[in-house]
Parts: C-alpha cells; sequence; structure tokens
C-alpha cells in the first residue's frame, strides 16, 4: 500500500495518505508533508522528540499534528522521517519522532511549507485516509 500521494492545488501542495488504520495515516501525512519540504530518504534518525496533541475532533488534530511538527522544523531545524504514533484517540495523538537537523551542506530543500489547512482537509475513518492542503 502507498502511503501518500501529492495532491496538486493551485499554489498549493497537498497530501492524500493512508494507513492500514488511521493513527498510520496521520504518521504518512506527516512523512508525506516532510517529502514536500525535503529529500527524507537523505536524513537520519539522530534525534527524537515525543509529540503530544490534544484537539476538539480528529479533523483540528490533524491540523495540530502537522502544524506542530512544523514548529520544530522551522523553530528547531529539525526534519522528521519516522513517526511512532504512541497513543491515538478521537481528541489525542501522542508520537516519537524521528529525524535530524537541516544541515546545508548535506541536505537540499525542495520546497517551503508555511502551514497546514482546514481548506479540503478530510479524515475518513472508512478508508483510513486522510487529505491535508498545505501553504507553500
Amino acid at each position: 500500500m502507498k502511503k501518500f500521494e501529492l495532491i496538486e492545488h493551485t499554489a498549493d501542495m497537498g497530501v492524500a495518505a493512508y494507513g492500514k488504520d488511521l493513527a498510520e495515516a496521520y504518521a504518512n501525512a506527516a512523512y508525506g508533508m516532510f517529502s514536500i519540504i525535503a529529500e527524507v530518504g537523505g536524513f537520519k534518525e539522530k534525534e527524537t522528540r515525543r509529540v503530544e496533541i490534544e484537539s476538539d475532533d480528529k479533523e483540528s488534530l490533524l491540523f495540530e499534528w502537522l502544524n506542530t511538527l512544523l514548529y520544530y522544523f522551522d523553530v528547531e531545524g529539525l526534519v522528521f522521517k519516522r513517526f511512532d504514533i504512541i497513543e491515538f484517540g478521537e481528541k489525542k495523538l501522542t508520537a516519537d519522532c524521528t529525524g535530524e537537523k537541516y544541515d546545508p551542506k548535506r541536505h537540499q530543500i525542495k520546497r517551503g511549507v508555511k502551514s497546514a489547512t482546514f481548506h479540503m482537509l478530510e479524515v475518513d475513518e472508512k478508508k483510513n485516509r486522510v487529505q491535508v492542503i498545505f501553504d507553500v
């Protein structure tokens, strides 16, 4: 099963992500987002951050999850490539996210992602599929 596919949207970019369950789809959405930003395969698994998100519903949870990961990229320069979801529920997500700091000598940024948006955001529990458009 494919993890994700890119969605072209006027001046923006998005991902549709899939999983064996919804938690895996959220993890694959994060992987897809970082794949828009950089060549994730070239990053090593050197640093891990525990990320805990609480929100009102699964759609807001997806929005907060991805924007929190972007915060780590913007503030600490971390590009994550592995997302181990520890706890996943209607309003809570806890994950260990692993990657390394961006090094311009070793890594190439492909495209800047400003934020996840609610535009066309979907969480399909029956198909274990999520979709999100990013402001790039």
